[in-house]
């Protein structure tokens, strides 16, 4: 394995990923902010569970890019369009499988049957995570597909 190429490309893709999802939320295409989701999961307080997400954001982002550079390995090859598609099937799996899943792991979260309560106050994604907006499946694949785009084009295989 090439540790200092998934080390650099790794951390490349997880900051590109992030910036996206940032700026769109912060250009109003979507209201999901993952680190925030990230952050309320563990403490709460606005302005300290941001600080908390961006730092766990990172770290999973460096650990999904060691399953990445594992699947590469295990092919022989990286590659954009490998890349690509993994970044696809990630994006499909957090949208279709994690998304809907997450009020039943978020403590700080409300459910669809119940609605909020005053410990759980943040609005569940549901499908899609359209209950953020109906553009956010699409900042989701775009972030994700340009995650595996960088991984994919400038990981080598050692």
């Amino acid at each position: 394995m090439n540790v200092p190429g998934w080390l650099l490309w790794g951390f490349v893709a997880t900051l590109l990923l992030t910036t996206i999802m940032a700026g769109s939320q912060g250009a109003g295409l979507t209201r999901v902010s993952l680190p925030y989701l990230l952050g309320t999961m563990l403490v709460e307080g606005r302005d300290r569970a941001r600080r908390v997400g961006f730092a766990m954001h990172l770290a999973l982002g460096m650990a999904f890019s060691l399953v990445y550079v594992a699947v590469f390995q295990s092919l022989g090859a990286a590659g954009a369009w490998r890349g690509l598609g993994l970044g696809l099937a990630h994006a499909a799996f957090l949208l279709v499988g994690v998304m809907p899943m997450l009020p039943s792991l978020h403590p700080r979260m409300a459910n669809e049957q119940q609605g909020p309560t005053v410990s759980r106050q943040l609005e569940p994604p549901g499908m899609l995570a359209l209950h953020y907006g109906p553009r956010t499946p699409l900042t989701v694949i775009v972030a994700h597909a340009l995650f595996g785009l960088v991984l994919g084009t400038f990981y080598r295989v050692g």
